[in-house]
């Protein structure tokens, strides 16, 4: 069996808040880009019929992880009586707005679905993703995508060749304070495929974060002096669009010590399907 699985990031290129549902829920429109970075993960044969869960380099509560979480909703729908010992090989930050909590989970169905033989298609896992967390279904179905709806309902998009320089300013954005916000605006009106082609669309919760993160606010005025920078989801990651990855390179060189930041090429087709045996498709 061959143990290591992608677990790419994604940026929202832009983040437009249209309505708030009576559940609570957002009505939003974004363009998922998936990038060709993210974190590893690998799954190991074991004799017993639990899950086992570990994470390099980081602490993490196991039940409370969407890893585990995937991992025992598949286990359940599916019927396996196999266990699994599942190691979790982050780079991605937490509460960056990269979506690695949700693709992490994406990848343990995905490869869950074929270690154990479950015959799920790649939409039937998607849904299955959904009860976990509304960005799972565009990491399991691998391709960057319009988002509508609470971000579930997908069109998939042919974006341009792109270097992104990503910047996490070091600081743990509260995504569930961001939507609660009285100062987020929830009635932007929506808009069209050629809009955003055309450069009409913003993050609306950026002024939000800035206001409470004032060092998401430094990273996105500092990268502005290159590029038009942007905030990915709710922060605390913003990033800029380069032709190329030279021009890209030479401002990492320059990013405060005190940031991480890193480059990656947007890619259609998500690093994940490639990984995918012929079945699904």
């Amino acid at each position: 069996m061959q143990k290591l699985w992608p677990s790419p990031a994604k940026l929202n290129l832009f983040l437009h808040v249209t309505g708030r549902r009576e559940d609570g829920y957002h009505e939003l429109q974004t363009v998922f880009q998936i990038l060709d970075y993210g974190d590893e993960l690998e799954f190991s044969h074991i004799a017993d019929d639990q899950i086992h869960l570990r994470c390099d380099g980081v602490e993490i509560e196991t039940e409370h992880n969407l890893v585990y979480k995937a991992a025992q909703l598949l286990k359940k729908i599916s019927g396996s009586r196999q266990g699994i010992q599942i190691a979790l090989k982050k780079v991605l930050p937490m509460g960056g707005g990269l979506g690695g909590g949700s693709s992490n989970a994406a990848t343990t169905l995905v490869a869950l679905n074929e270690i154990w033989g479950a015959g799920f298609s790649l939409q039937q896992i998607a849904e299955i993703g959904l009860q976990l967390g509304a960005d799972i279904p565009v990491f399991v179905l691998g391709r960057s995508a319009w988002g509508e709806g609470v971000g579930e309902i997908l069109r998939p998009l042919e974006l341009s060749p792109a270097w992104y320089l990503v910047i996490h300013p070091g600081c743990h954005v509260d995504t569930a304070k961001v939507f609660s916000s009285p100062d987020l605006t929830r009635n932007t009106s929506p808009i069209t495929i050629n809009d955003f082609q055309n450069g009409n669309c913003h993050n609306d919760c950026e002024p939000v974060v800035f206001k409470a993160y004032p060092e998401v606010a430094r990273a996105h005025r500092w990268l502005g002096q290159w590029t038009t920078a942007r905030m990915t989801g709710t922060g605390a990651s913003v990033f800029g669009i380069f032709t190329s990855e030279a021009q890209a390179k030479d401002v990492l060189g320059n990013i405060p010590d005190t940031w991480n930041g890193f480059l990656s090429q947007g890619v259609n087709i998500s690093p994940l399907l490639d990984r995918v045996t012929n079945q699904l498709y």
